[in-house]
């Protein structure tokens, strides 16, 4: 008998660096399809904390009989755009 793969879900995940009010790096992380979110020291941290509530959130949606949603890269996007600055506004990054 042929053993049945895992099936896999893919999910987008953003991921930006800030800073504590010390100046200490942290990432956060976001998954906009389920709307969780995490944080974590390294980018590798985030994204294994990011799993377990990924998988929660999932167990979670299956168990109230929810239908799980999961991302449709081929029709994804990731773009950047800008805008002009209105006087006065002092930006940072």
């Amino acid at each position: 008998m042929k053993k049945k793969e895992a099936q896999v879900l893919n999910y987008r995940v953003i991921i930006e660096k800030e800073h504590y009010g010390d100046g200490t790096p942290v990432y956060t992380a976001y998954v906009p399809t389920l709307d969780i979110a995490d944080y974590g020291d390294t980018i590798d941290t985030v994204l294994e904390s990011l799993k377990d509530g990924i998988k929660l959130a999932v167990e979670c949606l299956v168990d109230e009989g929810k239908a799980v949603p999961v991302d449709n890269f081929e029709e994804a996007m990731l773009v950047n755009t800008q805008v002009p600055a209105p006087a006065g506004v002092k930006a940072f990054a």
